[in-house]
């Protein structure tokens, strides 16, 4: 039987069976005592720790008694914490990004996907350089800055080298004032030397979703395929972080198992990164199974409650403080504006999840890997956040700085990020606000510039800031960042 090992490259190790059990176990029994419950809160409290540290993230244990606790007081307390904790790190910004699905095509036979192999109803399709091109000007026409680019896995239709090829087109697009400055990269587990040649490619972050950490369950779910190999998936990030990929995202799909046990699975996976390599995930998402083509999520008995699905995002801000944490379309606008008070800090926005789905003026449908609930478009989405008090933001400058990795995490987890991070959103706001929103937008947007700029701390930094501000505004020139 293996044994538990945070620091192991071995799946089996690092996400151990057992030390799960062990742990839902353990909250179990732990679940009423409430004093404990408290000096967990109070540990993960970003005023506790010294400031070089900022706060302390506590464990999947920690977190798995807090998730069973069912007292409502304490329920507050954890989402009061997660509030506080996510403005500590990341302040009121929402960074905005957008999907785009390159192809359909896919050899593997997941239960849960529309685009598994043996799926005979939904037209499969796969976009040409000329058609990405299209894709990506609609997208910065809309006002996107940054993309994940999506492609179910097939070595014969979406080979490494047209993933390369797709980021090389997206890079080199500048349309009128728009321009992608950051291209995240979602396909399947791959050879470390795949993963230099995504590096090479300056790939932004690798993300790669777990769907279920429960193993006997996940082979299962992946009946057939180069995916059903569970180890060579779940330690897929390892191998992008020995290739050189600094920035790497994880995720599972809440509903296809019990989510006491993913939440321990996730939490015991950013655990292993920061053993092994000294960074966790730089970003976490927190989808749920939705319909689709041939999908009917109510044959996966797992579903969680609205309320749940919220305790869940707080519990994952307060223990993994550092992370970029991620909501799609997938949710409705009720269920993202509540998740957005509990941690989240970065939403996708307009989307459309077919192949080839933005050059269209009606949301084509007959691709999509799943429904979205959110519909609005990109412009609806950010006024929506500035009247919630959010600060919409299309930075992507710690990227082209090289403040990833480690660099990032150590700005992170020191707070000095939020030194770079507030002017920066303010910017790439001027930006959208000058170049692309509709005129009830840019007059909220105004206003809300002219409040933040002043909240910057440092004078110098502030002054700069408001003559970016005003050049943007008043003329072409853009991309100013600290």
């Amino acid at each position: 039987m293996a044994l538990y090992d945070p620091k192991s490259p071995c799946a089996d190790e690092f996400i151990n069976h057992q030390e799960i059990v062990d742990t839902l176990a353990y909250a179990e029994a732990h679940k009423d005592d409430l004093d404990l419950c408290r000096r967990i809160l109070a540990k993960a409290h970003p005023n506790v720790a010294p400031k070089e540290e900022h706060c302390t993230c506590i464990t999947h244990r920690e977190a798995a008694v807090l998730l069973m606790c069912d007292d409502p007081g304490i329920n507050a307390e954890i989402k009061q914490l997660a509030r506080q904790i996510k403005l500590a790190y990341y302040g009121n910004r929402i960074v905005l990004f957008a999907p785009l699905y390159l192809s359909n095509y896919c050899v593997n036979g997941c239960l849960y996907c529309p685009y598994h192999a043996k799926n005979r109803t939904i037209p499969r399709r796969k976009l040409t350089q000329d058609e990405i091109r299209a894709e990506v000007i609609a997208l910065q026409d809309m006002g996107h800055k940054r993309l994940a680019i999506e492609a179910g896995e097939d070595p014969k239709n979406s080979p490494i080298e047209y993933i390369l090829e797709s980021m090389k087109t997206i890079y080199s697009i500048k349309h009128k004032n728009g321009a992608i400055r950051r291209v995240n990269v979602n396909i399947a587990a791959t050879t470390v030397d795949e993963y230099r040649m995504l590096k090479e490619a300056e790939i932004g972050t690798y993300i790669l979703f777990q769907e279920t950490y429960h193993k006997e369950n996940y082979l299962e779910l992946h009946p057939t395929g180069p995916k059903h190999d569970y180890c060579w998936h779940t330690e897929a990030h390892d191998r992008a972080m020995e290739a050189g990929i600094d920035d790497v995202g994880l995720g599972v799909l809440f509903g296809l198992d019990n989510y006491a046990y993913e939440l321990v699975g996730l939490l015991m996976h950013a655990e292993h990164l920061e053993a092994r390599f000294g960074v966790g995930p730089h970003t976490i998402s927190v989808p749920r199974v939705k319909p689709a083509d041939d999908i009917d999520p109510t044959d996966f008995d797992n579903s969680l409650t609205d309320e749940l699905f919220e305790k869940i995002i707080a519990l994952i801000r307060v223990a993994v403080p550092y992370t970029g944490m991620i909501i799609s379309t997938r949710e409705s606008q009720a269920v993202r504006e509540k998740a957005l008070q509990y941690g989240i800090s970065q939403i996708s926005g307009g989307s459309r999840t077919s192949v080839g789905g933005y050059v269209d003026e009606e949301r084509p449908h007959d691709t999509e890997q799943f429904d979205v609930s959110d519909q609005r478009t990109l412009d609806e989405v950010i006024n929506w956040l500035m009247e919630n008090g959010h600060i919409p933001s299309f930075c992507t400058a710690c990227y082209r700085a090289g403040r990833t990795g480690d660099r990032f995490m150590d700005f992170c987890k020191s707070g000095e990020i939020l030194n770079y991070c507030h002017p920066n959103a303010l910017m790439t706001l001027a930006e959208y606000l000058t170049d692309y929103a509709t005129p009830a937008t840019a007059e909220r947007g105004w206003r809300m510039i002219a409040d933040e700029v002043t909240k910057i701390p440092d004078a110098r930094r502030r002054e700069i800031c408001a003559a970016n501000i005003e050049a943007i505004r008043s003329g072409d020139a853009r991309d100013f960042r600290f």
